[in-house]
């Protein structure tokens, strides 16, 4: 019989935020740029998380954490919202989205091997079978996607799989530090310290690049800006919320596994919407994964 906690029940909420934000972020990719979108979204989280938080809690900023929260928190959003984002874009172009994706389904495993290194947690007999299963079938997905032919034919870049493997390590490392930095703390306006971090590196990063006119050229994209709010609500602002509220509730690894069901998520809409099709390897590997997932649950 399925018992799940509130952490799981948030990592599933989260898996599926993503799921709509990526496709958002997709289609916003398209209209003004990958890297242009990066900065938009995380400005626009803590927006949104700026109101909600006054409506919420009273306050605009999250000046009631303490220096622990702040120092963490920030190390958190900077690994993974800046640093980590930034090799995945990156990642993107050397070697292509479905090689980059299958670095990231390794995310579950690297985050359950630091939060044991940096947290003492272990994960039971059932939860690392559950997580086997799981990442098994998420590869199986990511696999069956179409090759980029002018990437895959003539190999993959060394430093573009470092990139990816940067990405994954960076999101790893920022749901631990999460973790860690969070403790009691009310999940939203942790994240709301991540985005604050986070936007900061990224001004840093924009300042040096002189990508500044790129940036305020793209907010003038309508369609572009729409997508990128939609993308925003259920990403920085909903989901990495609720992923923190479910690495606070439950172990990190059990949290990535379910939250690393995104691929498997996106068949559906992309079947009925973008009228994809799709073959056996993908739904035998949506099927492992939900198995491995349910065992997650009990």
């Amino acid at each position: 019989m399925l018992n799940p906690g509130p952490g799981e029940i948030a990592a599933l909420a989260t898996a599926c935020c993503w799921t709509v934000s990526m496709m958002a972020f997709e289609s916003a990719g398209k209209r003004i740029g990958s890297l242009n979108v990066n900065l938009v979204r995380v400005a626009l989280g803590a927006l949104f998380l700026s109101v909600f938080c006054y409506v919420r809690r009273g306050l605009w900023l999250p000046v009631d954490a303490t220096l622990h929260n702040w120092i963490w928190l920030s190390l958190s959003g900077i690994a993974g919202l800046t640093l980590g984002d930034m090799c995945l874009m990156r990642a993107f172009v050397l070697v292509g989205s479905r090689i980059s994706a299958l670095v990231m389904a390794f995310v579950p495993v690297l985050s359950a091997l630091i939060s044991w290194i940096f947290l003492g947690e272990l994960l039971s007999l059932r939860d690392q079978s559950g997580m086997v299963l799981t990442v098994t079938g998420i590869m199986m997905v990511v696999a069956g996607r179409p090759k980029n032919n002018g990437i895959e034919r003539n190999g993959y870049p060394l430093k573009g799989l470092l990139l990816a493997l940067g990405g994954a390590v960076g999101q790893s490392v920022g749901l631990v530090f999460s973790k860690f930095g969070m403790g009691s703390y009310d999940a939203f306006a942790a994240n709301h310290i991540r985005l604050l971090a986070a936007l900061a590196g990224f001004a840093v990063i924009f300042l040096v690049t002189g990508r500044w006119r790129a940036v305020l050229a793209a907010t003038r994209h309508r369609p572009g800006m729409g997508f990128t709010a939609l993308g925003s609500f259920f990403g920085p602002f909903v989901g990495v919320s609720l992923s923190l509220y479910a690495v606070q509730h439950t172990q990190v690894g059990v949290a990535a596994t379910i939250i690393a069901l995104v691929p498997v998520l996106i068949i559906p809409p992309a079947v009925l919407i973008k009228k994809e099709i799709i073959g056996l390897r993908d739904v035998v590997g949506a099927a492992i994964a939900v198995t491995g997932s349910v065992l997650l649950f009990l």
